[in-house]
């Protein structure tokens, strides 16, 4: 049978004793460069640390380089990849398949941004020797069980935070908009603006209004049913929020998780 696990952001190494101390299984946290949260970087003998103080009580470490990486950067993140494993990271969570044919000694985990919303892609992914799969938000609990079923691969799945209004979080507003690409880890969050609500002839519906931002996910009441599903990782979404928020979500949802599996 397949561990269950609790998954909360660290921005650094506060945030992760933060989520060690109040109940989390695992915590993934962001290396200096090529992770989807530039302002959440971490050094190498930072995240040593985390992994130090993670691993003393049993928690797994997971590290972020989830950004898409051109030709030229590959020698630089194969580099850091090896400098994170060297600090003893459990895993690293990747987008781009390039790091899959580095030969990395380590879990590499599927990250939400290679748009995992199927079964032949979860398969896919599992037979590329990914260990873990990490779903797209918006998927039905039907297609999560689906997905479960089609692969060998552990699936990780959000419950907690916010969304990105594009698809697994490959959004290009941003880009188009700015300089600045959330596929490189640097969001602008345009999303997070007011906009107006016009037709062709100039005529407006609505005013002012967060027309692209999408509520925060809450699914603490399904916990059971994604255990049944086949869900093994239970992931809160929040690499850039505070300590008060790391150590108030992630005991709230050790709580729901050791609720359900008492019933199991």
């Amino acid at each position: 049978m397949k561990s269950v696990e609790l998954l909360a952001p660290a921005k650094d190494l506060q945030s992760a004793v933060a989520a060690v101390d109040y109940g989390a299984d695992a915590v993934y946290i962001g290396g200096a460069k090529f992770g989807a949260r530039y302002a959440a970087g971490n050094s190498a003998g930072e995240i040593a640390r985390v992994v130090e103080y993670a691993h003393r009580y049993g928690v797994r470490v997971h590290a972020t380089l989830n950004t898409l990486i051109y030709d030229d950067e590959l020698e630089a993140a194969g580099r850091q990849a090896r400098e994170l494993i060297a600090a003893g990271v459990d895993a690293l969570i990747v987008q781009d398949m390039a790091l899959r044919r580095m030969n990395l000694p380590v879990e590499l985990h599927a990250s939400t941004q290679m748009c995992n919303m199927t079964p032949a892609q979860a398969r896919f992914l599992g037979e590329c020797g990914f260990a873990r799969v990490i779903l797209e938000r918006a998927l039905s609990l039907g297609e999560i069980r689906d997905i479960c079923a089609a692969t060998a691969a552990e699936v990780e799945c959000f419950v907690h935070g916010a969304i990105c209004v594009g698809y697994s979080g490959r959004c290009f507003l941003s880009r188009s908009v700015s300089d600045r690409s959330g596929n490189r880890g640097a969001c602008s969050q345009p999303c997070r603006l007011t906009y107006d609500l016009t037709d062709g002839r100039g005529r407006t519906y609505i005013a002012g209004k967060h027309l692209l931002s999408v509520r925060d996910l809450n699914l603490s009441a399904h916990i059971g049913e994604l255990l049944d599903a086949g869900v093994t990782s239970f992931k809160i979404e929040g690499r850039l929020k505070d300590v008060g928020y790391i150590k108030n979500i992630v005991a709230y949802y050790r709580r729901e998780v050791d609720a359900a599996l008492a019933v199991r």
